[in-house]
């Protein structure tokens, strides 16, 4: 019956609905492959009153194959063995109860949730190996380049799951959680990469800032030193200043340097005419009371003369300053301050130092050790004899 029941119903008329029940006849016959029919006669014709019925009074044909019937159930099944002790029917019907109500309570696992506990055990692998392929990024970084580590780290975390994950049904909720998970270790990178980025920003822009105003109090002016370390400063910021706070400061820098120089250069010019006023008063000083020569002083004399002086009753200082004769100052002050060989407000000091220590042998001992060889002739007097010492 079970065979015949199984068997394949012709469908020359290729009705779908006869392929469908077809398939099913497939399915159910891998499983009834291997199956034991045993047929039981009528027990009694009085069915309704079986149940009150003893065996005496049932077919005895019906208690032989109801025996034999046993016989053969208790030869193909095993009896139900749980801690070495076997079970009875009750007793396995009372354990199955037990099992399905652990079962139900989650207590004890599925096929589903030991696949999920697989596979979130292969996520975390997965996330670590992301974890140690951004952890070898030195930050900050630009954002492209950072963007695109994480891609590469995220394809190959995604790879390594692809390849080590089981089941499909669960697997796509451990994807989903993996890519959850991955997202949120990108943000805190992306936020780190940005407090590192300010950081090294604000840092490079504290000693830019830090530098112009050094700039502005040059003990000798130099307009060539101030663009030297205006450019310096510039080109410092613009290779090591790097990541998304960038283009903020780079914002921050264009202001606070164009406002140094256009305050360095409001002050440049009457610093320059201050230095050569006292300049010219110094030369004074040297041309009288030090060297004692007139040409040097009188040349002192018409250089302070003439900036105290003409300047102010000819010239205003917008023409004063653009003037050529002008220019031509700034470029000789310029080549002296500031040049490749000597950095004159640096060495400002300690060349000073010197020329007043030489000055001052010069003024108490050099006269005395040379003799006239070194008097300068402006001085030296022929009217009494070439023999006279010589008078302060």
């Amino acid at each position: 019956m079970v065979d015949e029941a199984l068997r394949h119903v012709p469908n020359t008329g290729g009705d779908k609905n006869i392929d469908q029940v077809n398939q099913i006849r497939d399915s159910l016959a891998v499983m009834g492959d291997n199956s034991t029919a045993f047929s039981l006669p009528q027990p009694h014709l009085r069915r309704t009153k079986l149940c009150d019925l003893k065996d005496d009074d049932l077919d005895p044909m019906y208690v032989k194959k109801r025996e034999q019937l046993k016989e053969l159930v208790a030869s193909i099944i095993r009896p139900k063995i749980v801690q070495g002790k076997s079970l009875n029917g009750k007793e396995f019907v009372s354990f199955l109860e037990k099992i399905l109500e652990a079962l139900n309570k989650g207590e004890i696992p599925s096929t589903g949730s030991l696949v999920e506990v697989f596979n979130k055990g292969i996520v975390e692998r997965c996330l670590k190996l992301y974890n140690e392929r951004m952890g070898k990024l030195r930050l900050p970084m630009p954002e492209q380049s950072l963007q695109d580590a994480h891609d590469r780290s995220r394809e190959e975390a995604m790879k390594a799951f692809d390849e080590l994950h089981f089941g499909r049904r669960h697997a796509k909720t451990s994807f989903k959680q993996l890519d959850e998970d991955i997202k949120e270790v990108n943000k805190n990178i992306i936020m780190a990469n940005e407090y590192h980025s300010a950081r090294l920003c604000e840092a490079l822009y504290t000693q830019c800032e830090d530098n112009m105003d050094q700039l502005q109090v040059l003990r000798l002016p130099s307009m060539a030193k101030f663009n030297a370390g205006f450019l310096q400063c510039n080109r410092s910021f613009e290779q090591e200043c790097i990541g998304p706070s960038k283009a903020n400061y780079e914002q921050r820098m264009v202001k606070m340097m164009g406002k140094s120089r256009s305050l360095f250069i409001k002050e440049y010019n009457q610093r320059l005419f201050n230095w050569l006023v006292t300049f010219s008063l110094i030369m004074v000083m040297v041309g009288r009371f030090i060297i004692k020569f007139i040409l040097i002083e009188m040349a002192a004399w018409v250089l302070f003369i003439f900036l105290e002086t003409y300047t102010r009753m000819f010239w205003s200082s917008e023409s004063l300053y653009y003037n050529p004769v002008w220019h031509f100052i700034v470029s000789t002050w310029e080549t002296i301050v500031y040049n490749p060989i000597l950095d004159l407000d640096r060495w400002a000091i300690p060349i000073g130092c010197t020329v007043a220590l030489w000055m001052l042998y010069w003024r108490c001992y050099g006269r005395r050790k040379h003799k006239s060889r070194w008097l300068l002739p402006m001085y030296n007097s022929h009217k009494s004899g070439s023999n006279r010492p010589r008078s302060d």
